[in-house]
Parts: structure tokens; sequence; C-alpha cells
């Protein structure tokens, strides 16, 4: 419902494609990782144009009107397979194409003339959060090659919360369980401290709470290691909805700070 209620999330997405453009320059794809692309095996859809793909059921029939049909990337898929494939891991390359809603709802914010090239890579949901970000490793040339690596899911994802006992106002109050969770992704991604956060299951407090199964939250894996082994993370932006859906957005690595000063000089009226 971001796509049509864009709240809190859908402004900071507004404002992160320009800042993303002053920080880096403008994207020569988007390799990504969404909650909602996911396969047996790596798989990287390299089809050269991708429709929309209005992957749920139940909802109002304006969101199945909405489009985000983009170009794709199939050179692209081919310097990303060689790049897994140095690194051990096989992907497979398929000339088919389709954006989930993970991929499309943020992009219809952060570049809507849809005219950046996206590549979409199926990952494996049993995969642990150690093989994830090693998976995100073995990205790391593609930051100078100008490919911008985006993790697409929730940073708490319980539906049953929202939908289990009649819906909660839009902006209820953060459940105390969902804001100790993402104070403690905040805490140990500033420190770096991937050991815990691998082992997030055991060290997070509220983790199976917040992720009754965690696809949602695995994709941030993959962001983090795109920027190297031992970058940290940094929140760029931090909101709930129905009081324990959380949209915050991470930045990984170096230029981390540059970008939230972007986003924060865009913020500051003329």
């Amino acid at each position: 419902m971001t796509a049509l209620e864009p709240g809190a999330a859908g402004d900071f997405l507004r404002r992160l494609g320009p800042a993303l453009d002053a920080t880096f320059g403008r994207p020569r794809a988007i390799l990504a990782i969404s909650a909602h692309t996911l396969t047996r095996v790596p798989v990287l859809l390299a089809a050269p144009r991708h429709e929309t793909v209005h992957d749920f059921y139940g909802f109002p029939d304006a969101l199945y009107q909405l489009r985000y049909d983009a170009p794709g990337a199939p050179a692209l898929a081919a310097r990303v397979q060689a790049l897994l494939g140095a690194a051990g891991i096989t992907v497979e390359c398929l000339d088919a194409g389709g954006l989930d809603h993970g991929i499309w709802t943020p992009l219809r914010y952060a570049y809507p003339q849809a005219d950046v090239p996206v590549l979409p890579l199926g990952w494996v949901p049993t995969w642990s959060p150690t093989q994830l970000h090693a998976l995100g490793r073995a990205l790391v040339p593609l930051a100078a090659e100008g490919v911008l690596v985006v993790g697409s899911g929730s940073l708490t994802h319980n539906l049953q919360l929202v939908f289990g006992n009649g819906r909660p106002p839009l902006d209820a109050p953060e459940l105390p369980q969902s804001k100790a969770f993402r104070d403690w992704v905040a805490a140990r991604a500033a420190a770096g401290d991937w050991p815990a956060l691998f082992d997030y299951r055991q060290q997070a407090p509220h983790a199976a709470l917040m992720h009754p199964s965690d696809e949602h939250w695995l994709p941030w894996y993959v962001a983090g290691g795109a920027a190297g082994a031992a970058a940290s993370g940094l929140r760029l932006h931090a909101s709930t909805t129905y009081g324990c859906l959380a949209m915050d957005a991470y930045a990984f690595g170096p230029q981390a700070a540059a970008l939230r000063a972007a986003l924060a000089a865009q913020a500051v009226p003329a």
C-alpha cells in the first residue's frame, strides 16, 4: 500500500533518487534483490525489458492499475554472473523479466521516469545471513562501475500483528518490541558488528516476533555485503505503520554519510 499511501517512507524515497544522483551520479543500472523474487538457486532475470508484476491479491483496484515498466540490463547480467562465479557462487541467467512490487514500489518514487535499467537477482530464502552477505561481497566491484545494489524488504514484517485481531490504525503507536528490534539493528549496524547481525535470530530482541519468517529481512545482508566485508550500516530513514511494520532504510560503506547529508540538504527549505 506504500504505492498508494506514500506516508513518511514514500516521502523519503522521493528524496532518495535525487540524493543518490547528487552523491554518486546517476546509476548506470540497478541490481535489485527483493523479498518477493525468491528462487531455488540464484537467478538473474536478464530480459531487455521488464513489465510490472502485481504479485498480491485482495487490494484496492487502483493498486493494480499502477505501472512501472523499466528497461532491463542484459549486459550487466553477464558481469554479475562472472563476479558471482569467481566467488564460487553459481547463478543462472534467464532471458526473462518482471519487477515484483518489492522492486517497483520504491523505484516508482526514487526514479519515477523508469529510465534506469534494472536487473533483478532471485535469491534463495533458506540461505543464512552469512551466505547472503558473502553473495553481496562478491558484488563489491559494481559500485565503482556505476551500479546501485538495492536490497528491498521490510525491517520488521509480521502481518499477523496487523491483520490478526483487526487492523490497527495506520498511525498506531509503535509496539515496544518493534522499537527494541529496530534500535538493536541500528546500533549493531553502526558498529559494523556483523557477527552479532549474522546471529540476529538469537541476539536481537524479539527477532522471531518481528520476523516469523525472515525473507523480508534477508535482502539487507546482500546490500550490506556489497559495500565490503567490514562496511558499517547507517540508518537513513526510520518509520513504522500500524505500530509494527518498519520501513527503515540503510546505506552501507564509506559514502553513506555523504548520502545522508544530501538527503538532509533536501529537507532544508530554500
